[in-house]
């Protein structure tokens, strides 16, 4: 896809990123020049100078062929105008905006954008890191008949493999992810847990009881 991000911050350069490192078509623009130096040197997509605001900048950008844009800047103001140039005026299908101020972020509602507000989302994200129950349900597809669930692993846990915790359960209670220090990745029966991990798992509420209770130390 052709994708063009507005905004050449940390989110930006983040991003276009991980969107070259996928495949895409990516265009960086922003009006300051010392902003792509953000830019890892592994991007090997195009970078556009100039006001996002501009005609002749949205088109040597690729304004008329995009697939999608995102407006990644530090001003919401921005973001939503540009957001709405890309959409009414070039009929770019897929436009994300960000939302940088939470008290403005009513204002990019009303236009009806895909909003990213990563400043509430953070502090959503933190409140129910600290304040939670160790265990907690934070997806639930169908019905609620399966659920996912983020749990913290507790001291007496530590060094012990993740099989051993999920040992007897069978296909009832499935590893999701394991995140440690702030990364991600996939569990295998063999990995050894450290107090403080977060471990999510795929569970009934019947295997969710089990695992608390195995998490607690207790018999089942």
């Amino acid at each position: 896809m052709n994708i063009i991000i507005v905004g050449c911050g940390r989110i930006g350069a983040d991003l276009a990123l991980r969107l070259f490192q996928q495949g895409h078509q990516v265009t960086v623009v922003d009006n300051v020049p010392q902003a792509f130096e953000r830019l890892n040197p592994e991007f090997r997509g195009r970078t556009v100078e100039g006001e996002a605001l501009s005609k002749e900048v949205l088109e040597r950008a690729g304004a008329e062929k995009a697939d999608g844009l995102a407006a990644v800047a530090n001003s919401d103001t921005l973001n939503a105008v540009v957001a709405h140039i890309a959409r009414t005026i070039y009929k770019i299908p897929n436009v994300v905006v960000r939302n940088y101020d939470p008290n403005l972020r009513g204002v990019l509602e009303a236009f009806g954008f895909q909003i990213v507000s990563s400043s509430a989302w953070g502090a959503q994200r933190t409140e129910e890191l600290l304040g939670s129950a160790s265990t907690r349900a934070v997806f639930s597809p169908g019905n609620g008949e399966v659920e996912v669930y983020e749990m913290i692993v507790p001291e007496n846990w530590a060094g012990r493999k993740l099989g051993e915790l999920l040992g007897g359960m069978g296909d009832a209670c499935l590893p999701v992810a394991l995140t440690r220090a702030g990364r991600s990745s996939l569990p295998t029966p063999e990995t050894a847990l450290e107090t403080g991990d977060m471990l999510a798992v795929s569970t009934t509420a019947q295997g969710i009881a089990c695992l608390r209770n195995a998490l607690a130390g207790k018999e089942a």
